[in-house]
């Protein structure tokens, strides 16, 4: 099995346009500490030649240029990418389809909901007869046709935000139903995760990421109020829909006693100081046994022993 996190930057990516951070300012500048990030997206393929994103960010294309293992191989018209899976219909995990426009078949799998984000409007331009669509059902496991299988699970969340009510008061706060999912990657008996949005760890998924060989995990803030400290948006991870990385109730106290074998933050927003390299911030993360996902990064398993 092999991955590429093409993109390992929350919505906006590092730097973001319009902001101005201590984060943004390093990375702004040349040579600066920190490296420019893209939005979230993994790439997953079994056999090197065939891929499959997971999350079609809106910086999809910068992504396929930047990795040569998605570039074309035949010419004229040709692209490794096989399909597309949406864990849910954010701007973050589908503008990147409308990159995807030029009469090239490829699969796009997505449970009911998120599909439904994906159909009309300007995403007419993905040609029915060329692109297939295909609804999957929470649970059932969707043979890629590729070595492996995607099985779509619920995962707490909220809908898109250009969904929401104006009404605050009428925006459900981690919410399980299929607008925000999480997917297994399982080849034989080996189980790696995508999931790029969780507002809370629950029992059925601690039990479920329990044995894991990667996990790439939401990472969006290191503080659940961080966004709001720094004088960047008056919203907590929570409202945006993410757990905190820190904390009694984050990910890294949530998941410590589980046997996953790799842990590794993407969606890592550009207020999160574990992003810059000697902040204590990081060491900490470090510590407690995860990764700062990076875009680039590249992870080539070996075939499973029969």
């Amino acid at each position: 099995m092999r991955f590429l996190v093409l993109g390992s930057g929350a919505g906006g990516g590092l730097p973001q346009w319009n902001c101005l951070c201590e984060n943004c300012r390093l990375a702004y500048e040349r040579n600066g500490r920190i490296a420019q990030r893209s939005q979230a997206s993994v790439a997953v393929s079994a056999d090197g030649e065939n891929w499959v994103v997971l999350s079609a960010s809106p910086d999809l294309r910068q992504q396929i240029i930047a990795n040569p293992e998605l570039h074309p191989k035949i010419a004229p018209r040709h692209s490794p990418i096989k399909g597309v899976f949406a864990p849910n219909g954010d701007v973050d995990n589908i503008a990147g389809l409308l990159v995807m426009r030029e009469m090239q078949p490829f699969t796009l799998w997505a449970t009911k909901s998120v599909m439904a984000n994906t159909m009309g409007g300007v995403f007419g331009v993905l040609n029915p007869d060329v692109v297939k669509r295909e609804t999957v059902a929470l649970e059932q496991a969707v043979d890629t046709g590729l070595g492996f299988t995607l099985t779509p699970f619920v995962t707490p969340g909220k809908i898109p935000l250009y969904l929401e009510s104006r009404n605050e008061s009428e925006i459900e706060l981690g919410a399980e139903s299929d607008t925000t999912v999480g997917v297994e990657i399982r080849q034989g008996d080996r189980r790696f995760f995508y999931m790029p949005s969780c507002a809370r760890m629950t029992d059925s998924l601690r039990k479920r990421l329990d044995g894991a060989e990667i996990v790439f995990f939401d990472g969006t803030t290191f503080e659940d109020d961080e966004m709001i400290r720094l004088g960047l948006l008056n919203k907590t991870a929570w409202r945006m829909g993410h757990m905190a990385m820190n904390g009694p109730k984050g990910t890294i106290a949530s998941l410590a006693d589980l046997a996953i074998k790799r842990r590794i933050f993407v969606h890592i927003n550009n207020s999160n100081p574990a992003l810059r390299h000697d902040s204590p911030e990081r060491a900490q993360v470090e510590a407690s046994g995860w990764e700062i996902g990076f875009d680039g990064l590249r992870i080539d398993l070996p075939e499973a022993r029969p």
